[in-house]
């Protein structure tokens, strides 16, 4: 089963975020989403996007595994207005992904993912709120440090 996509193009801390929702998959034995889950992509500068295979698999994942899930373009990305702040604003970025799915979806229960550069600013992230799980994945710890964790984090 391939999740529905839709994207979205919503007013961000430095202009407009570019995002692509993937919905989560229900059936009868799970009529309602479980929550949602917010993926955060690599370094901008290396050219990451939203679209990188592992954020897209990511999302693909979560989606069939019922949460509604969001992936993003850092500003200065894609469609997404802006330039790169060395994780600061892209923190920003995903805090308004993050609330832009809240107000949608509601304030069910929230996973945040991100591949290295992306998983470097879901520590962040997780600091400014309470999510129901982090995973990250290839965290890119040797050029950013990163901030502390729940303990339930998959890395």
């Amino acid at each position: 089963m391939i999740p529905r996509q839709e994207s979205a193009l919503i007013d961000g801390p430095a202009g407009k975020l570019e995002l692509s929702i993937s919905t989560a998959h229900t059936d009868i034995l799970r009529p309602a989403a479980r929550g949602l889950a917010l993926v955060a992509h690599p370094h901008p500068q290396h050219g990451g996007t939203m679209d990188n295979k592992v954020a897209q698999t990511l999302a693909k994942t979560f989606a069939l595994l019922g949460y509604h899930a969001v992936r993003f373009n850092f500003r200065g990305v894609g469609r997404s207005e802006g330039s790169f702040d060395e994780g600061h604003g892209e923190t920003e970025d995903a805090l308004a992904a993050l609330a832009y799915a809240q107000q949608r979806y509601g304030p069910g229960p929230a996973v945040l993912a991100g591949f290295s550069f992306g998983a470097y600013v879901q520590t962040r992230v997780a600091q400014a709120c309470s999510p129901e799980r982090v995973v990250l994945v290839g965290p890119a710890v040797s050029r950013f440090e990163a901030a502390p964790v729940p303990s339930n984090t998959l890395v």
